[in-house]
C-alpha cells in the first residue's frame, strides 16, 4: 500500500495550515477548531498545538459526533454513540471543522447540520488533511494538507500516532484488480 504522506510530512501540512488560518483570520481570536470524531478530532488539537506555539494563546478545541446526522445509517448501521464537546458558546465566532480525508462531502455535510444544531457561528471553514475528489454534494475544503487523486477503488486510510500509534498517509486499493 503506497504511502502518501509521512507523520513529517503531516506536522508539517498542520504548520502550513495553522498559518494560513492565522493569516486568514488576523490571528487566533475568536477562531474555534471542531474535530469530526475521531482522526479530525486528534488533528484538531493538533493544530490547536500548533496555534498555540505560533500564538502563544490557546484556541478552543471541540470534537464533534455527526453519526446521528449521517445519510448513510441504512448501510453503515446504527453508528457508536460519541460525545460532542465544544468548550465554547460558537456564536459570533469563526468555527473551522477539521477532518482527516474529504470524499464525497457527506461526512462534512454531517458536520455542518450537527453544529447548527449547537449554535450560529459567525463564520464556518473546513480544513482536510487529504482531499482525495470524487464530490457528491457542492462541499470544498477552506484549508487542504494534501490533494490525493483516487479511484473510486481505492481508500485513503490516515494514520495519526495518538489514535493508531503510527503516523501516515496511505492509499489501499478496496477492489482486486
Amino acid at each position: 500500500m503506497p504511502q502518501v504522506m509521512t507523520g513529517d510530512d503531516i506536522a508539517r501540512v498542520l504548520r502550513r495550515i495553522a498559518h494560513e488560518i492565522l493569516e486568514t483570520h488576523r490571528g487566533a481570536t475568536n477562531v474555534v477548531l471542531v474535530g469530526i470524531h475521531t482522526r479530525g478530532a486528534t488533528l484538531a488539537r493538533m493544530l490547536g498545538d500548533v496555534i498555540r506555539t505560533f500564538e502563544g494563546c490557546d484556541v478552543p478545541v471541540g470534537v464533534l459526533d455527526i453519526g446521528i446526522y449521517r445519510d448513510d445509517r441504512e448501510i453503515r448501521g446504527e453508528p457508536a454513540a460519541h460525545s460532542t464537546e465544544i468548550p465554547v458558546d460558537i456564536s459570533g465566532r469563526h468555527v473551522i471543522i477539521v477532518d482527516d480525508v474529504l470524499y464525497t462531502g457527506r461526512t462534512v455535510r454531517a458536520g455542518l447540520d450537527a453544529l447548527s444544531d449547537i449554535g450560529r457561528a459567525l463564520t464556518t471553514e473546513l480544513a482536510v488533511l487529504v482531499d482525495r475528489g470524487h464530490r457528491e454534494l457542492p462541499i470544498r475544503a477552506d484549508y487542504i494538507g494534501k490533494n490525493v487523486p483516487t479511484s473510486r477503488e481505492e481508500r485513503v486510510s490516515v494514520r495519526l500516532a495518538e489514535v493508531d500509534g503510527s503516523e501516515g498517509v496511505f492509499i489501499e486499493r478496496t477492489v482486486a484488480a
